[in-house]
């Protein structure tokens, strides 16, 4: 199976080379502390990548946890355009054969198109952490990946320890890589693990080693030493034809090759050719979105992506903007899906406004006068700490309020919760909430685990009689970002949900220094995007 583009060669010039883009969040960047990815984290976050064109997206572990097993079951129900799943594993056990390897197996079940195998090839990792000999390990490898070809997968060797091991004993290393080649590997991945090598290093291993690589060489570089894009962008320029990395550098330690900042390097700085390449307007949305469903604080400072990459204070920075762009930023922030940001007269921005409208099918031009005073709008919310990269409900409900497109489906009267500790130290809720529709006053109580549980069945409760799909609405996800720590108890606090409805599901946000206030926007904006969605659909139907 051919896995790599047949004109990427390394003799290339720059601005010709193709390059294949691996992405392992779901993996390797699950190990970055303070994350743990839902199933449906994962499966949201592969969707992203996808639509951001990447190559190659590792799912995870087969075998390792069962949340990994059932996301290999999950994906294929998922309709990617352009990704390829791969599953990560690592050689069989020492006592073990393969057939009789669990790990293994899961890899086979799993029905991944491409399978990642990882093994030690520095000398010192084989005798101190595997306690095997060195030729004890070069089995260990042939076994495996010539066993993985037979089940007619794609492997890809992950060489792990490689830039440490060549330096210590380049003669062994290179052995575990023929090793490989020789069991029929479709890909050499040389891996900075420990992530201290430095650019001129890389440049001169890989030139040195490509010569007994007769196979495509990926790069896999952590940044313990701070240099993981630049380690990447110099393998390039040695030689290796795909790169792996996270989006927005995550990973264990220090995190691996940000991909939110290697992909557009390779593209807008080297010229190389890559999927990613047709979407780049699309990167700040997407590295946002995982942002928020990993549960962190988005980098405002990152290179491309960040809040303030393209932001600029008042002075001689803003006078030579305003006679053109070039004097102070290095790309044109549109083309990665950024806005520019000025913090004395507001500059641009419009594009972005407008991309997202033409996607929905929403003519602003013709129906909101000034899609300035649009944009105003949504950086009036942002500074209040909205978010609406992980919201596209709540977005689109305000891009198509804007153009009158959309109403309200029922009104708030108002509404009462209430938290009492019972006896048995177990708090207990009640809401009780007003709403009208259509002229109609409907007043209704449930009661919840917690208060915004009890807020949420007292809604639906009001609502069903007259909205009966929402009883097919299921929340599949809920977040709470404290946004202003310093303001300890009295913080603003982002809610984002998550919600789904038979196949479609959507994130709407809700911003207060009251919670259940903030969960409440949440929730109302989630119900209303979805009953706007299906008068669309039935609409439309009736039109064709």
């Amino acid at each position: 199976m051919l896995v790599y583009p047949s004109d990427c060669r390394p003799d290339e010039p720059m601005s010709d080379k193709k390059i294949t883009i691996y992405d392992t969040t779901l993996r390797d960047g699950a190990q970055t502390v303070g994350i743990s990815f839902s199933l449906n984290d994962k499966l949201l976050i592969a969707g992203a990548l996808d639509r951001l064109r990447i190559d190659y997206i590792e799912g995870g572990w087969p075998g390792s946890n069962p949340k990994d097993d059932q996301f290999f079951k999950e994906i294929r129900k998922e309709k990617l355009r352009h990704a390829k799943v791969v599953a990560f594993g690592s050689t069989r056990h020492k006592s073990l054969a393969c057939a009789k390897d669990k790990l293994i197996q899961a890899l086979v079940v799993s029905k991944a198109e491409i399978i990642t195998i990882v093994a030690k090839t520095w000398d010192f990792h084989v005798t101190h952490a595997l306690n095997i000999g060195l030729q004890d390990n070069l089995r260990l490898v042939y076994d495996t990946i010539a066993y993985l070809k037979d089940k007619g997968r794609a492997v890809f060797f992950d060489a792990e320890h490689f830039f440490d091991g060549y330096k210590a004993n380049p003669d062994y290393s290179l052995q575990v890589i023929d090793k490989a080649l020789s069991a029929g590997a479709d890909m050499i991945v040389l891996c900075d693990t420990n992530g201290g090598t430095m650019p001129e290093e890389v440049r001169r291993i890989i030139e040195e080693a490509k010569q007994g690589i007769p196979a495509p060489i990926g790069v896999h570089f952590h940044n313990d030493a701070g240099m993981a894009v630049a380690n990447s962008l110099a393998a390039v320029r040695a030689g290796a034809v795909s790169v792996q990395g996270t989006a927005n550098g995550y990973g264990e330690r220090c995190g691996n090759a940000n991909l939110m900042t290697l992909v557009p390097n390779l593209v807008l700085k080297l010229g190389c050719r890559c999927g990613a390449e047709q979407s780049l307007i699309h990167l700040t949305e997407v590295s946002r979105l995982i942002s928020e469903t990993a549960n962190l604080a988005h980098d405002e400072r990152a290179p491309y992506v960040g809040v303030n990459s393209f932001a600029h204070k008042a002075g001689f920075h803003v006078s030579g903007l305003q006679k053109n762009t070039k004097t102070y930023e290095h790309v044109d922030p549109d083309r990665v899906g950024n806005r520019r940001k000025v913090l004395v007269s507001e500059l641009s921005g419009k594009s972005n406004i407008l991309f997202k409208a033409r996607e929905l099918g929403i003519d602003l031009k013709n129906r909101v006068a000034l899609p300035a005073e649009l944009l105003q709008k949504i950086k009036d919310l942002e500074e209040q700490g909205f978010q609406f990269e992980a919201a596209e409900g709540s977005f689109e409900l305000l891009l198509r309020e804007a153009a009158g497109e959309y109403k309200p489906f029922f009104t708030l009267k108002g509404f009462r919760v209430i938290s009492e500790m019972a006896g048995s130290k177990k708090l207990l809720c009640e809401a009780t909430i007003k709403v009208e529709v259509d002229g109609v006053i409907e007043h209704t109580a449930a009661n919840g685990y917690g208060p915004v549980e009890a807020l949420d069945n007292a809604l639906r409760k009001a609502l069903e009689k007259f909205y009966p799909e929402i009883r097919e609405i299921q929340l599949s996800d809920y977040k709470v970002r404290v946004l202003n720590e310093k303001g300890g108890t009295g913080s603003a606090v982002r809610v984002l949900i998550d919600q789904k409805r038979k196949t479609e599901h959507w994130g709407t946000v809700g911003v207060s220094t009251d919670i259940i206030e903030a969960s409440w926007q949440a929730l109302v904006d989630g119900i209303e995007y979805m009953l706007f969605k299906k008068k669309e659909k039935t609409t439309k139907r009736k039109k064709s």
